[in-house]
């Protein structure tokens, strides 16, 4: 029994980190005017309000965070969802974002989605 529980344990240790982390599955960018309006979709397994995907930023390729859409409540019954964010300026000379997701207990996802410009 010890070494079946040993076995189990290390299997579980070596699981990758992400596994949990919430993910974006797609994004779409659309210009209106000299602003931007991001609809993102995000899975990840909401368990309630003590784990949740919570957020979503849009990043320069650079890393400065150009917007950020607060998730407010848990979806564990609508996976994967999709949100958007509106009116996001993005710099003159960038032609591509970053999306990275955002969870309760795990914070920021490992993963990014390249978003191009048109």
């Amino acid at each position: 029994m010890k070494r079946i529980f040993a076995t189990t344990a290390l299997i579980l240790t070596t699981l990758p980190a992400f596994a949990d982390q919430a993910k974006v599955e797609g994004a779409t960018a659309r210009q209106s005017g000299g602003t931007w309006t991001f609809e993102v979709t995000i899975r990840h397994a909401d368990t309630g309000w003590d784990h949740y995907a919570d957020g979503w930023a849009v990043l320069a390729p650079d890393g400065t965070q150009l917007g950020y859409r607060t998730l407010h409540h848990p979806h564990e019954n609508e996976q994967p969802f999709t949100r958007s964010l509106s009116d996001v300026r993005i710099p003159a000379g960038v032609s591509e974002v970053q999306i990275r997701a955002h969870d309760s207990v795990h914070g920021w996802s490992d993963a990014t989605y390249t978003v191009r410009l048109k």
